[in-house]
């Protein structure tokens, strides 16, 4: 026995360990993850493609939400907020996407224990084990991860970390207007034409859509405010005139049941269908489009109706069909995914529109968002794959669960508790552009 097997030794700390956690991005889920892997005392980088925070909810910030907020803030970041004297807003109250920014998820941004850590205007590309392929095994969950980001100034490169939130949303990724699912044929020749869900009609988008003929394509709550916005712009601008386009006969679309504790989502419903009783709005049921063209200034939507193949000409087209997970940038990472609703296999059943609204979601955690790569999570709206049943407090309670896992604390990963309001019954159909939450 030498000296140097009597003396103590300290265990070593596992290299993963000295990493940050990297966090895809700066939305509510996103700096919810970042609140609570403080409250851990565990490092963390944030990574927003956009230039500020919560990009996509600015995007859609002219837009109120359905829930008040008392169901809209993180409790890890609510903690810490109150820390620096901030007050929950009027807790009844359901806010704009501004309000929710403004008064919630850029003050928590900008504190000191969170902004060093945030990288805006960095794009995550890509995934994977440092030096390794999806293919490799040997020694891989000890090995760190390594995410690719390219930065406004065209720079890529690498960045080691221990484990991966990818809380980057769907909001970007919307489904495609062709209803096999693939890319529209034609749509290379009207993109100049098509917008996302939700732009601002009534705001800083007016332009684009007073005096032209407007056709939204879609069932859900965002085509749903989308076309109530473009009644009241005809209204005001002559020469508006709003069209519906919808796959099936009829628009399961939003809930008018009195038992939908969201008051402004039952009211919603119901609004849209007085204004096509009207003739506000005209609704072109049964309409599964095929391809499209551009024909002069306008653009044509051909498609199925009715077992017949018929042209519908407009101006503008705004995809409100929904939205699908982008996992192009996880080839390498091995997922184990649905593979009708692409989200996590242990947690499709519990989200499946089919039988789901989103009140009747049972509460999940890491277990659920678990996949074949340890320490790789996909949480928030993402993790829904196309499933429209997502509440903001549902991702609140996942990125607690995982934060206790990274953490060590199974116990407390384990035991997820969630109260949500009722909610009614949301679109039962979710490949044809649902959508309630």
């Amino acid at each position: 026995m030498t000296l140097l097997d009597l003396t103590p030794r300290v265990a070593e700390a596992s290299p993963l360990s000295t990493l940050p956690v990297a966090i895809i991005g700066a939305g509510p889920i996103g700096l919810a993850a970042a609140a609570n892997l403080l409250e851990r005392g565990i490092d963390f980088v944030v990574f927003e493609a956009g230039d500020e925070i919560a990009a996509s909810v600015r995007a859609w910030g002219h837009t109120r939400l359905f829930s008040p907020w008392k169901h809209l803030v993180d409790p890890a970041s609510r903690r810490l907020l109150e820390e620096h004297g901030w007050e929950l807003p009027d807790a009844e109250r359901a806010p704009s996407g501004t309000e929710l920014v403004e008064a919630y998820l850029s003050q928590l941004a900008a504190l000191d224990e969170i902004a060093p850590h945030i990288r805006t205007g960095v794009e995550v590309i890509g995934v994977t084990r440092e030096g390794m392929d999806r293919t490799r095994t040997a020694r891989r969950a000890a090995t760190p991860f390594a995410v690719r980001i390219r930065t406004a100034s065209g720079g890529v490169e690498d960045i080691a970390a221990r484990a991966v939130i990818d809380a980057s949303g769907t909001y970007t990724s919307p489904n495609s207007l062709s209803s096999s699912g693939l890319e529209l044929l034609g749509m290379a020749d009207i993109a100049d034409r098509v917008t996302l869900a939700l732009p601002d009609v009534l705001g800083t988008d007016r332009a684009e859509f007073a005096g032209r003929r407007v056709t939204v394509v879609g069932a859900g709550h965002s085509a749903a405010n989308t076309l109530l916005a473009l009644v009241k712009l005809a209204r005001e601008e002559p020469g508006t005139t709003v069209t519906w386009l919808i796959r099936n006969a009829k628009a399961v679309r939003v809930s008018s049941s009195s038992d939908d504790e969201l008051i402004g989502r039952a009211n919603l419903g119901s609004r849209v269908d007085r204004a096509v009783e009207r003739g506000d709005i005209a609704l072109i049921d049964g309409f599964e489009i095929i391809r499209a063209r551009r024909a002069g200034d306008a653009v044509e939507l051909v498609g199925h109706r009715h077992a017949e193949v018929v042209t519908h000409e407009t101006d503008i087209v705004v995809n409100a069909t929904g939205f699908r997970p982008n996992l192009d940038i996880l080839r390498e990472i091995r997922l184990e995914l649905d593979e009708i609703v692409e989200a996590p296999k242990r947690l499709a059943p519990l989200i499946d529109p089919n039988v789901h609204s989103c009140g009747t979601v049972e509460p999940h955690g890491f277990r659920e968002l678990t996949h074949p790569e340890k320490g790789f999570f996909i949480v928030g709206m993402k993790s829904y794959g196309r499933a429209p049943t997502f509440l903001l407090a549902t991702g609140y309670e996942q990125v607690r669960s995982v934060t206790a896992w990274l953490a060590g604390d199974t116990v407390s990963a384990s035991n997820v508790e969630l109260v949500l309001p009722a909610t009614g019954v949301c679109s039962t159909d979710a490949g044809k552009g649902g959508g309630c939450c």
